[in-house]
This record gives C-alpha cells, sequence and structure tokens, in this order.
C-alpha cells in the first residue's frame, strides 16, 4: 500500500489518509440526499436517482483514487443539478419539450468533449496557461466558497432575496431605496443554527489543540450533541424498520434520448455544462492540489491534474449512462486534504463509503447539516491561507486575483470567478505590455479562453 499510493513519499500514513477520507464522505454525504431531492422534480424517480448518485460517486472517487492517486472526489454537482431540473427540463409546455432521458444525453455529449480537450491536452494546458497569482486567487475564492456554502446550509447566514426587489413571474425589477440588505445572520434561537455554531468552536478548539483528525472528530461529536434530548436535531430512532438492501432494478442505466440533439434547448444546454464544468473541474483540482501541496513541481503538477481530467471526463459520462445530472470534482474533497489527505488513499477510502452507503444508507443520512456545515467553514479558514502567495501590490495579478475571489461566493459560481479573473487579467496584462512600462507573458491559451468566456456571456447568459 505504501509503494502503490507512494505515502512516505507524499509525507502521510495509513490512518491518516483513511481518516482524510471518512471526513471527505461525511462533508459531501449530503449529495445522497439533496441530488435525489433536486432532480426528482425534473421527472426522474428520485429512488433510482439516490441509486446512482451513490453508484457514480463511489465508482468515479475510486477511480479517482487507483489510477491517479489524487485525494479528490466526484460526485453529481451543486448547481449543475439544478440547472439540469430548473432550466434544461423545465419548457414542458412547449412545442418541443426536453424530456430528464434528453437532458442526460446533453450530460453525456458534454463528457465526451471533456475527453477530446483532455485527450488533446488542451484541459491540462490550462495549469501552465493560467498565472501562479490566479491560481492561488482560485484556492482563496474556493475556500471562501465553500465556507458560504456551510454558513448558508446551517441558517448561520441567509440571504435575503426581497433585497434585490426581484419579481420572479416578470424578471423586473424594483428600487427597495436601500431599506434592505442581501445577507442576514441567521436565527440564534434555532438548534440547527447554534448546533453549527457549537460544531465550529469544537473543531476550531481540537485544531488549535492539534489533535489529529479534528474535522472528524468535530463531526461525530456535533453529531453526537445533536441527538441530545431537547435538541433532537439527529434522531437515531429513524434507523428502525429501513429497508438497507438496494433494489438495483429500479436503476435507470442508459435512459438517454439522442433523438433531438440539433434543438437550440439542448446545444445550449450542452454548452452551458461543457463551460462551467470546465471551469468547476479546473478551479477545484487546482484548488485542492495547492492546498495539498501538490503543484510544487509544475510538470509533475500538470501530469496529476490531467489523469485527474480523464476521470472527471469519463465520470460526466459514466453518471449520465447510471441516470444522474454532471459529474464534478467536489470542493468539500479540502476537507480531507485539511485532515492530512495526500493520495488516492484518502479518496479511495471515499469512494469505498459511498458503495457502502448503498446499503448503509440511514446512517450516512444521520450525519446533520450543522456537522458537516461547521467543518465546511472550518476547511475555508484554511484555504484563506494561500491568499498571502498573492502579490495584490501589482494590479495586474492584484484585481484579477480580487475579481476572482469575490465573485466565487457572491455569484455561488466557481466559474464565474475564473472567468472575470481571466478577462480582467488579460485587459490590463495586455494594457500594461503595450502602453504601460512593465511586460508581461499572457498564454496563447489564455486568449481562446478570453474568447470563450466572452461568447459564453453574451449568448448563454449566466445560466448554470
Amino acid at each position: 500500500m505504501d509503494r502503490f499510493f507512494k505515502l512516505k513519499e507524499l509525507g502521510t500514513n495509513v490512518r491518516t489518509e483513511i481518516m482524510a477520507g471518512v471526513t471527505t464522505f461525511m462533508t459531501m454525504a449530503y449529495i445522497l440526499a439533496v441530488n435525489p431531492a433536486i432532480l426528482g422534480g425534473s421527472g426522474l424517480d428520485t429512488y433510482s436517482i439516490f441509486l446512482a448518485t451513490a453508484l457514480a460517486a463511489g465508482i468515479f472517487t475510486l477511480a479517482m483514487g487507483l489510477f491517479v492517486n489524487f485525494p479528490v472526489a466526484l460526485a453529481p454537482g451543486m448547481g449543475l443539478n439544478a440547472y439540469f431540473a430548473t432550466t434544461v427540463v423545465a419548457s414542458k409546455a412547449t412545442d418541443h419539450p426536453i424530456t430528464p432521458s434528453m437532458g442526460l444525453a446533453a450530460v453525456f455529449i458534454s463528457g465526451i468533449i471533456f475527453l477530446i480537450l483532455t485527450v488533446t491536452k488542451i484541459r491540462q494546458l490550462l495549469v501552465v496557461a493560467v498565472p501562479d497569482g490566479l491560481k492561488h486567487a482560485i484556492t482563496v475564492g474556493i475556500g471562501l466558497f465553500i465556507a458560504i456554502i456551510g454558513l448558508k446550509n446551517s441558517g448561520l447566514l441567509t440571504i435575503s432575496l426581497d433585497a434585490f426587489g426581484r419579481d420572479f413571474a416578470k424578471g423586473s425589477y424594483t428600487d427597495l431605496g436601500g431599506s434592505e440588505t442581501v445577507l442576514h445572520l441567521g436565527d440564534l434561537t434555532q438548534p440547527t443554527v447554534w448546533l453549527t455554531v457549537v460544531g465550529l468552536f469544537l473543531i476550531g478548539l481540537l485544531m488549535v489543540l492539534r489533535v489529529r483528525g479534528a474535522i472528524l472528530i468535530g463531526i461525530l461529536l456535533t453529531t453526537l450533541i445533536g441527538a441530545i434530548p431537547g435538541v433532537d436535531v439527529v434522531d437515531f430512532g429513524t434507523l428502525k424498520g429501513q429497508d438497507w438492501v438496494p433494489d438495483f432494478s429500479q436503476l435507470n442505466f442508459w435512459d438517454l434520448d439522442f433523438g433531438d440533439l440539433l434543438s437550440t434547448g439542448l446545444l445550449s444546454a450542452i454548452a452551458t455544462f461543457t463551460f462551467v464544468e470546465l471551469f468547476d473541474t479546473f478551479g477545484t483540482l487546482v484548488g485542492t492540489a495547492n492546498r495539498a501541496g501538490l503543484l510544487k513541481n509544475k510538470e509533475e503538477g500538470q501530469k496529476l491534474i490531467g489523469k485527474a481530467m480523464v476521470v472527471d471526463s469519463l465520470a460526466v459520462s459514466g453518471g449520465a449512462m447510471l441516470g444522474t445530472s454532471t459529474m464534478t470534482a467536489f470542493v468539500e474533497s479540502s476537507a480531507g486534504i485539511a485532515e492530512g489527505g495526500r493520495t488516492g488513499l484518502t479518496s479511495s477510502t471515499t469512494g469505498v463509503l459511498f458503495l457502502l452507503s448503498l446499503f448503509l444508507a440511514p446512517i450516512a443520512l444521520l450525519v446533520p447539516t450543522p456537522a458537516t456545515s461547521a467543518a465546511l467553514i472550518i476547511v475555508g479558514v484554511l484555504m484563506m491561507q494561500s491568499i498571502k502567495e498573492i502579490d495584490f501590490t501589482d494590479l495586474v495579478i492584484g484585481i484579477p486575483a480580487f475579481l476572482t475571489v469575490t465573485l466565487m461566493p457572491f455569484t455561488y459560481n466557481i466559474a464565474n470567478g475564473i472567468s472575470f479573473g481571466i478577462v480582467s487579467y488579460i485587459v490590463l496584462a495586455s494594457a500594461s505590455s503595450w502602453f504601460g512600462k512593465k511586460k508581461y507573458s499572457v498564454h496563447w491559451l489564455m486568449w481562446i479562453l478570453f474568447v470563450l468566456v466572452i461568447a459564453r456571456y453574451l449568448f448563454i447568459g449566466s445560466q448554470g
């Protein structure tokens, strides 16, 4: 095992890697419940989606560990699953409605496009093309992104849609005179909110005391506190009478409809799936690899990211074949990396746990949102450490880095942050090189991305 995963070479051991894998699983196990709930609204059967989610996450996360030796887990992506359910498969009243099977076909095709881009090494070139300052900004932005996920999921942070004065039915906006703010502190009287605060301090205290497995121990302790009478966030009584054996006959394998791929809706969906996943995966892989210290050697780092992108591409198409929306590298993998995960043994452990969750779903889903939310907030703190690597005094780097860092959490979208970072860097670097005193090297791939980003927002909009 040491030779296979290069444990000593990467400064880790079996115990650390397994605990890191369990931690990653704990922080992302919510997808087993959330994905069926979201995709169920598109007309897909919720139980078949649960099976597809667990199988796809287990198989391809295990593949990431065994074939890439990378501590990152894969699962159906949040955001893209909502886009699938509410936008792609929402026009049922039109003359040419897009069915769930057609939507899954669009996801499958986007995976093939990723595979072609990866095999031709275009996706891998992103690691070389993107300046180091922006790479660190991606890490920091993802840190804030997953922290705001934790804050929002727990209820510690609430978002007031009324502050925008938005009428969703008419698509109109009204001026509220600035009387409302967008972000609010949650209701601290709610058990789920204060339990998150308790979990936050528990994990923080354990980390300050340098207790091994602090995040995982904190999650478990928070779960136990949630089961105390009077708190009642966790109910162990729900384990009674549960069906523990999965019914694979209900899995919608290869439920793909390629009959109307030239329709405008599907072409737009394929383009959106491809664009958002391209940047989401790149950002997550680079951010987590940076955090794990796996990109110090640029050549080795490029090879590692390249292999990871191959598995990711296969996961997108494989997930569609199993019956779920776009698979992606999960930012929650940072929780396991924060626990010391450095090798594929971490992701292999997570993958095995996802496969076991097919038989132990009731136990896996007992871990409450406050416990995982607290862990995500702490991981956000750890990923913020990369901010010291960004030279904000050089505004050609500082401004794009700032836009990357802020737009990820505030627009709730990794791709938006990377997109604005790329566009602003190209504009500022070119202006400085042409009219200023300082010359900046801009990789040719950055120019292609510049054009793609502009085209995406002009013709597709900000969907996804």
